[in-house]
């Protein structure tokens, strides 16, 4: 499979708008006598960080002597980071995109060279995005043409609120630019009749596959790669997954929020978060 890496930020099909001034959090709940931590993450990390934060907790203690507590919020990316603004805590963030993280830093959550903090802008893992199919295949869904035709009933979720949907647009978006060779006219048409096959545009990437998996809705669903192999691992016999002929890298990033760590006195803590996700260890989970 090609995958083709896109240079920028993760872009949406509508527009966020960010007027007046964001308070950072009315209500700050936080535990001034142990150190905590709140990460405000997308859908599909939920297993991810389950087993990531058992390992920072027990590095932490063995580094520093003391407990750290974390605390995980998950939601479709572009509704966790709007959350952020509008004032709930979070001393570190792992979005799906780019996007959602640069928005903090326009409402001066986040200071602006938080992408060079850390290696790889700021992203210590990628995906990319594939097509999750009922086993059989019974349309014989193999590439991004397959998935306008008539008759195919396409789940993604909505780039309004999620991270992943954007990625998934993108990633169809892409190929459609290469099919036409740029004719914008005919990627619009092409996207036009991909997004008149969805049936439903959840809010975020785990509900989508909640849509087709446990709900049964859709002949395909387009995913990140993470999230298909863990539904084909859980349901081997029902559910297998396609590789479209292009696709592109995906990049979720991670930041700290600087006003909201430094006002909770957890950013050299939160800090050290982020950076043992690239230590060997954490790369293996």
């Amino acid at each position: 499979m090609k995958r083709k890496r896109i240079a920028g930020v993760c872009i949406t099909l509508a527009a966020v708008v960010l007027a007046g001034t964001f308070a950072v959090s009315g209500n700050n709940t936080k535990d001034k006598n142990h150190v905590e931590i709140i990460n405000v993450s997308y859908d599909p990390t939920r297993e991810l960080f389950e087993k990531y934060n058992e390992l920072f907790q027990a590095h932490y203690a063995s580094e520093h002597g003391e407990d750290i507590q974390i605390i995980q919020s998950h939601g479709g990316s572009g509704s966790q980071v709007r959350s952020v603004i509008e004032g709930a805590d979070a001393d570190v963030v792992t979005l799906a995109c780019e996007y959602d993280v640069s928005l903090l830093e326009k409402v001066d959550l986040l200071d602006s060279e938080w992408k060079d903090r850390l290696p790889g802008d700021s992203a210590p893992y990628t995906s990319t995005i594939v097509f999750l199919v009922r086993k059989g295949n019974e349309k014989n869904i193999k590439d991004w043409d397959d998935l306008v035709q008539k008759g195919v009933d396409v789940i993604t979720p909505d780039p309004k609120s999620s991270g992943g949907a954007c990625w998934n647009f993108l990633a169809a978006w892409d190929y459609a630019d290469q099919k036409y060779n740029g004719n914008e006219d005919s990627i619009k048409s092409f996207m036009t009749k991909l997004y008149n096959n969805v049936l439903v545009l959840d809010s975020g990437a785990r509900a989508a596959t909640t849509t087709f998996v446990e709900n049964g809705q859709g002949d395909v669903l387009i995913a990140w790669e993470n999230e298909a192999i863990a539904t084909v691992r859980e349901y081997p016999d029902e559910y297998e997954i396609v590789s479209p002929s292009s696709s592109i890298l995906a990049q979720p990033c991670t930041a700290v929020v600087d006003r909201i760590a430094e006002k909770d006195g957890s950013k050299e803590a939160s800090t050290e978060y982020l950076e043992y996700l690239y230590s060997d260890e954490a790369q293996r989970i």
